[in-house]
């Protein structure tokens, strides 16, 4: 067998680091340069019986911060939490268009060398520069750490599969067989945290009922974190709208979900049957700000040439019905739960809204290449028996 060409094994290679799960990183330093920082996931230690512990990062020679570092003679290595993720995106330049200054997302500290420190990450690595080398496209620095910061708590955020994800403890078997055993029996879920708790306990008591030692493992987030738990492996199959998804998903619609308007007890619109979206116009909103949902909600109103009056924002399904049940304003949703009431006790009432605009779609989504567990296929039959849809 030939060997592969120099181009095609850059491209196995850079395809198969891919797979190997990296904590995700902030590289920040400050002094005679200037402040810089840059999100890295090639960190790792080198050794911690040197005269100081060491560790090394790469940084793209492209990159103004590698310069700063080599000028600076320091960094810091913020190593982020799970629920860090807009850091990450800011110092990739994700929101260059939104911030003019990428340290404005996060407080900081400024650790002994004079370097910042992300206030409150998992790890903080404070280093002084001992070597650096150019190798390829990226400079190797070498760290020695005078001081760190520990949190104590917290997970990690990786990157794997070219998608975020957490870590979270694993028990490990407690023989061979009992691992064999257990292999595939695990639910590896995501589910849009909206809709999800009208859907999936239903469909998990039923698969309980079934008999056998099931375990759950859920993800539970917006459309964001819910597909790049599926991207990155961290789970095996998801509850997710049909919005703004991947190519590399393959899925299938469950349902609709007609979208509806949520009113306080009292309100002037109780009174209709039906409600337009021109009813709204003079109506201040509570918008449920989740992806994509706030984008669906909205675009309700300005396909029929509305302008929303946005007076509130959450990205909790209950926040906006407790505000809404205040008085505050009236909300469009799509997921309803069988109680009228918020959580204090304040009465709430549903109308349908007349839109031409499509209803959301619930679909299953798995990876294309995913192999399924038999637990997983076990939990697509239950999808769709649970919506009446022929397998």
């Amino acid at each position: 067998m030939d060997a592969p060409s120099t181009h095609a094994l850059r491209d196995q290679f850079i395809q198969g680091m891919s797979h190997a799960a990296c904590t995700v990183n902030i590289v920040t330093t400050d002094g005679p340069a200037g402040r810089g920082g840059i999100t890295v996931s090639a960190m790792s230690s080198v050794s911690a019986d040197t005269p100081r512990p060491t560790l090394l990062v790469c940084v793209h020679h492209r990159s103004p911060v590698a310069e700063t570092i080599l000028k600076n003679g320091v960094f810091c290595v913020n190593v982020l939490k799970d629920d860090q993720a807009y850091i990450s995106d800011t110092f990739a330049g994700r929101y260059k268009d939104q911030i003019a200054d990428k340290f404005d997302c996060a407080e900081w500290q400024v650790m002994q060398t004079g370097a910042p420190r992300v206030i409150d990450p998992l790890v903080g690595f404070d280093c002084r520069v001992v070597s650096s080398e150019l190798v390829g496209t990226h400079y190797v620095f070498f760290g020695e750490v005078v001081d760190l910061f520990l949190a104590g708590h917290g997970y990690p955020l990786i990157y794997a599969n070219r998608a975020y994800g957490s870590a979270w403890r694993i028990e490990a078997a407690k023989s061979i067989a009992a691992g064999k055993e257990a292999d595939g029996r695990t639910l590896k879920v995501g589910c849009f945290h909206t809709f999800g708790p009208f859907i999936l306990p239903e469909m998990l008591g039923r698969m309980a009922e079934t008999g056998g030692d099931l375990k759950v493992d859920l993800v539970e987030g917006d459309q964001r974190r819910v597909q790049e738990s599926l991207l990155a492996g961290e789970t095996e199959v998801a509850l997710l709208y049909d919005l703004d998804l991947s190519l590399e998903l393959k899925t299938e619609v469950l349902t609709h979900l007609q979208p509806y308007v949520l009113l306080p007890e009292g309100h002037a619109l109780a009174a209709k049957s039906l409600i337009e979206p021109r009813d709204l116009a003079d109506h201040p909103m509570v918008l449920l700000n989740a992806q994509p949902s706030r984008t669906y909600f909205q675009r309700i109103l300005t396909d029929a040439g509305i302008t929303p009056r946005v007076a509130f924002r959450s990205q909790s399904l209950e926040m906006v019905r407790g505000m809404v049940g205040h008085g505050l304003g009236y909300s469009i949703l799509a997921a309803k739960p069988a109680a009228p009431m918020t959580y204090d006790g304040k009465a709430l009432i549903t109308r349908p809204l007349v839109s031409d605009t499509e209803p959301s779609r619930i679909v299953l989504a798995v990876r294309k290449d995913m192999k399924l567990s038999k637990a997983t296929e076990q939990f697509t039959w239950f999808c769709r028996d649970f919506f009446d849809l022929d397998a």
